[in-house]
């Protein structure tokens, strides 16, 4: 003997009606979910970039100014011997410093674009011109992604604007 409901179904097939749509509507609810996590995740992104690229003082630096602001961080985070190379042929360093006994090259970027290969190439040079163990360019940008993968094929070590805040934060108060 059939039981059937107001609808018309026969009891396994309004289960199986039943499990079907509540199944619809997880994936749904679950699809609602990514949707959101996603949109969020998103958004968070892009305000912490918009956040990153806030306008900072040695955005409104000069090149040898910011040369000078880079060697008194460096100096008040512990580097020692902190000199500022010559403006011109100084071999792609600016600036010339020692940290637990461990010899730097720097090259600095004041730029409002982010920086290239260009600036790598010229602090791997520069680094060996001077004998320095360590090369580092800083920027008060960010990088290329071809600057990314050649520098970690040379050994550079690149530090942008939000290490370069970091540290000014750390020494600075």
């Amino acid at each position: 003997m059939d039981a059937y409901f107001g609808y018309g179904y026969r009891d396994d097939q309004y289960i199986v009606k039943l499990i079907s749509v509540l199944t619809m509507e997880k994936e749904i609810i679950l699809y609602l979910i990514i949707s959101i996590i996603t949109i969020v995740c998103i958004y968070l992104i892009i305000r912490l970039r918009k956040r990153s690229l806030r306008p900072l003082p040695m955005d409104e630096m000069e090149g040898h100014d910011f040369e000078y602001y880079c060697a008194g961080i460096l100096k008040k985070n512990g580097f020692e011997n902190v000199e500022v190379t010559k403006g011109s042929g100084d071999y792609g360093v600016d600036i010339l410093a020692d940290r637990d006994g461990i010899s730097y090259a720097f090259q600095c970027k004041c730029y409002d674009k982010p920086i290239g290969v260009k600036a790598v190439q010229e602090v791997y040079a520069g680094r060996d011109y001077y004998d320095r163990m360590v090369g580092v360019v800083i920027t008060n940008q960010y990088y290329t992604q071809p600057a990314i993968d050649l520098a970690a094929k040379l050994r550079i070590l690149l530090w942008d604007r939000d290490y370069i805040t970091e540290l000014s934060e750390d020494s600075y108060g």
